[in-house]
Parts: C-alpha cells; sequence; structure tokens
C-alpha cells in the first residue's frame, strides 16, 4: 500500500529509465489505483502488469472489492492470490482462496498463489504440512496450466530476514512435487521465492534449481534497486 497514481507514475518513468534485461519477465504490481498509470507508462513494451488481490466474483454487491473482469479491461494479467497479508490481517481462508483461483483461471488471468509459514510453524517443524494443506485446499478442483506460486516464510517478509537459498529451494522443491501431485504440472509451474529479496541475494536464490523467479516486496520500491533485481544476470558478472 504505498505511492498514488502520480507518485506510481514517476517511479514507473525512473524505473523505465534504466536497460532493462528483456529475456526477464518483469510484472509490477501496483495497488488499485495506480494500475491505470502504471500500464500506460509500460504498455506495449513488454513489461507485464499485476494485481494485488481480487474478488470471486463477476459483479454485485460487494463494495470495496474489484472483479476479474475489471481487472481484465485494465490490462491486467497477473493476479496475486493468498497473499500472507491477505490472509493474517484481512482473515481470508482456503476456501475463499479457491473460488479465487477459480475465477482467475476462468477470465483468462494468470494467478500467483502465495503460500508460507510462520517462524512458529517453522521451528515446531509444521511448515511442510502447512504449506501442504494450503496447496491441496486452494487448488482443489483447479484446472490450469498458467500457475505461479510464490513461497512467502512469513517471518521473512519485511523483517530484513531471508530463507537461505538452500533452505528455500528444499521448500520450493517441496511445493513442486505437491502440485505436480495435485495438477500434473510440476515441470511447468513456475516457483517463485518472496522473502525480504534484494540485489544482493538475488544472485544465490536464482542459482537454486528450482526457483525460478521472486516476488519482490519492499525492494522493489526503489527503481534502482528493482532494476539491478530485474538484472541480476547482468549483476552476477559485475
Amino acid at each position: 500500500m504505498n505511492m498514488g497514481p502520480d507518485e506510481a507514475k514517476k517511479f514507473m518513468d525512473e524505473f523505465l529509465g534504466y536497460r532493462l534485461d528483456k529475456s526477464v519477465e518483469t510484472v509490477v504490481i501496483p495497488p488499485f489505483v495506480d494500475l491505470e498509470a502504471v500500464y500506460k507508462e509500460m504498455e506495449g513494451i513488454g513489461i507485464k502488469l499485476g494485481a494485488q488481490n481480487m474478488c470471486w466474483e463477476d459483479s454485485g454487491a460487494y463494495t470495496g472489492e474489484i472483479s476479474p473482469l475489471m481487472l481484465g479491461k485494465m490490462g491486467v494479467e497477473y493476479v496475486i492470490i493468498g497473499h500472507s497479508e491477505r490472509r493474517g490481517y484481512f482473515k481470508e481462508d482456503d476456501e475463499i482462496l479457491n473460488l479465487k483461483m477459480k475465477a482467475c483461471i476462468k477470465h483468462g488471468l494468470k494467478p500467483i498463489l502465495c503460500v508460507g509459514e510462520t517462524l512458529e510453524e517453522r521451528e515446531s517443524g509444521k511448515a511442510l504440512d502447512k504449506i501442504e494443506r494450503e496447496l491441496t485446499l486452494d487448488l482443489e478442483d483447479v484446472d490450469t496450466e498458467q500457475l505461479t506460486v510464490a513461497y512467502e516464510p512469513i517471518w521473512a517478509i519485511g523483517t530484513g530476514k531471508n530463507a537461505s537459498p538452500e533452505d528455500a529451494q528444499a521448500v520450493i522443491g517441496f511445493i513442486r512435487t505437491k502440485v505436480d501431485n495435485l495438477l500434473g504440472i510440476g515441470d511447468d509451474v513456475r516457483i517463485l521465492y518472496g522473502g525480504s529479496v534484494k540485489s544482493g541475494n538475488i544472485k544465490g536464490l536464482m542459482a537454486m534449481n528450482d526457483i525460478d523467479g521472486a516476488l519482490v516486496g519492499g525492494a522493489s520500491l526503489k527503481a534502482n534497486e528493482f532494476s539491478r533485481i530485474v538484472n541480476f544476470e547482468e549483476n552476477r558478472n559485475g
């Protein structure tokens, strides 16, 4: 929940001023009020637009919500479903998230499903059980080959802490196997790591076999830092 339309336009002007690696699929996911401003800045240059949330209904008496039809008309391609803050602060349960997943797919939007554990769950050895339960319930009766999953260790979001590349790889490898068991698309699902991602740790994360990308939070608010994350291959060589 950062930046109004004028600030978002200024950010995009700065971000797009950097030479960005075109082989990296980049998705910008601003607040709803910024979608139009951001879309106008990047239309036709290959960067994709995403939304941070979405209602499961097409229209009706759902005050304060945004429907998949509205998002599609604004050029949105991706939608985050089940971000840990939506689950935690706004009490979105797996039944609701399953409805959102189905609505996404019905209307041709690409879901980014977030899963992850708290520090307490991790330390008690329940992390994989929690993630397995979220995947099983959120993907129930879902039929798609356009799925992205983001592993968000909740204890690493905005804290400056992050899972080691090896720890992230272990969990993400588990997620890939579970998605394959559920949907049969283990080789095709894209799995991101999200949790205090920055230019200083992106290279190590992306060196892991099963990590396909990153869900970037606070670091994406700084255009230079975000560009360095996008250009991690170039930065690898100095």
